[in-house]
């Protein structure tokens, strides 16, 4: 299967490193420091330097690239593939690559990226394209959706993927409608869209089983050789850790805000913990509106938004808040601001009453 693809092969390495010879020609203009990571609410919070994110990044999704080559095309049932499904392995990294990479750019020179907009329409286009292909796409080990039901019977195989395909495909069109819709809105539409083309799928085909399990029909689990159990078992691993890690690092996570006698403790998951003097502060008050602006670094999921952020009012400061708050202390200390938000507005003016009570003592 590799000699026989051998010029896709090539021919999309070339794709995915294109962008490393725009950084060639472009070197002296861009910044010592690149923008390489955009979190969940589409601010910046990751950097680079200029050679890891001209050389680095490409390299990444060349090798990711490989990777999922290798397994596919090992595949000895690929050899019977649709090749219009086959196509996809080898041009979604590439397409990829070029997509992130040019968002790389466009940041390094200043230009606006509202990846509040860019995120949902590229995996809505990607959706809608893979749904079109999933119902063309023959029982095999590495492409679609491969669960004990579908692999041991190839009509429960056919079935769900017909009918997975139109569940992509409707779910690809939701998130391109989500745009209109304000972010926080867009972003749980985003999650509960993506898990639920996850769920249904594998869900109707365990439906089809409970059919021909009732009807007399028989599943037969195929033989497999050495290196199909080997690259089944790396992706499911791959796969596994993956989801749980984005899992983990979306949904969890906490900001704990500890006033003790002397100053108050900021204990933040997935970020630098903090501690502030009472005797320090200049100012405190109390902020129901809040335009947070842009993150420079730090770290951003469905439920915290943390780290150095950019704004017109305080220009650089730091922010730890929850996505949810509503309303948000504001404190200057030794001409530094700082932004504490909690999920609940109580907690928030706990913290205030608390945290002035204390300035008051010290005064």
């Amino acid at each position: 299967m590799l000699k026989k693809n051998k010029f896709k092969v090539i021919l999309s390495a070339i794709i995915i490193l294109l962008p490393v010879l725009f950084g060639i020609i472009m070197w002296n203009d861009l910044p010592n420091t690149m923008t390489t990571h955009w979190g969940a609410d589409g601010n910046a919070d990751g950097f680079s330097g200029k050679v890891f994110a001209v050389f680095g990044v490409p390299c990444i999704f060349l090798v990711l690239h490989f990777v999922c080559l290798l397994f596919t095309l090992l595949d000895k049932k690929q050899k019977e593939q649709n090749s219009k499904a086959l196509s996809m392995v080898f041009w979604i990294i590439p397409v990829t690559s070029l997509l992130v990479n040019r968002s790389m750019y466009r940041a390094a020179f200043g230009k606006e990226i509202d990846l509040s907009l860019f995120a949902p329409i590229l995996l809505g286009i990607m959706f809608v394209f893979m749904g079109n292909y999933l119902p063309k796409i023959k029982q095999n080990r590495t492409l679609g959706i491969k669960v004990s039901w579908t692999l041991n019977n190839e009509e429960n195989w056919n079935r769900t993927h017909r009918f997975s395909g139109k569940v992509w495909v409707i779910g690809g069109v939701i998130l391109l409608f989500s745009v209109f819709l304000p972010l926080k809105s867009m972003e749980w539409i985003i999650i509960s869209v993506i898990t639920a083309m996850a769920i249904i799928p594998i869900a109707y085909s365990y439906y089809v089983y409970k059919q021909h399990q009732k009807n007399g029909i028989a599943y037969v689990t195929p033989l497999r050789s050495k290196t199909e159990k080997i690259t089944v078992g790396i992706s499911a691993v791959i796969i596994q850790t993956v989801l749980i890690g984005v899992a983990v690092l979306m949904f969890t996570g906490n900001i704990e805000v500890s006033c003790e006698d002397t100053s108050f403790k900021i204990n933040a998951t997935y970020w630098t913990d903090i501690e502030v003097d009472y005797s320090d502060i200049d100012t405190i008050e109390y902020c129901k509106d809040l335009d947070v602006g842009v993150r420079t670094n730090g770290f951003g999921s469905v439920r915290l938004s943390m780290g150095i952020f950019q704004n017109e009012e305080f220009g650089s400061y730091t922010l730890y808040a929850y996505t949810g708050a509503k309303e948000y202390i504001v404190i200057t200390s030794n001409g530094e601001t700082l932004v504490i938000g909690m999920s609940d507005t109580k907690d928030t003016h706990e913290i205030y009453d608390i945290v002035s009570g204390k300035i008051n003592d010290n005064t």
